[in-house]
């Protein structure tokens, strides 16, 4: 029985699919189009299964397409934690566990 993916995949899953006796066929994607859309379409389903499982190995999967991206992009991790450092500073983090409930506008106007 033959099951489609059309999905960005590990260099090595070729590899490992042999191994188990199963034969997979894949394309190497040409266009940095494409392979940015392929990217962005496994960090989402890469997101979705880290919240739908809460494991460590998808946030490592997370982890390793955020490193493809920035690479795309021409980032280095330096310049991602410099960001975040900068957006903590100026925002905070997430210690407080604070939820926005609401934002009133006019409250000058009363005054």
């Amino acid at each position: 029985m033959r099951k489609y993916y059309n999905k960005l995949i590990r260099d090595n899953i070729p590899k490992v699919i042999n191994e188990d006796n199963k034969m997979c066929k894949t394309h190497t994607v040409e266009s940095d189009e494409e392979f940015l859309k392929a990217l962005k379409n496994k960090l989402s389903e890469e997101c979705k299964e880290f919240l739908d499982t809460e494991n460590v190995e998808e946030l490592a999967d997370i982890l390793e397409v955020l490193k493809y991206l920035m690479k795309y992009y021409g980032y280095t991790e330096d310049d991602l934690f410099d960001v975040c450092d900068k957006k903590k500073e100026y925002s905070g983090g997430f210690e407080k566990r604070l939820i926005l409930e609401y934002v009133e506008d006019g409250l000058d106007d009363e005054l």
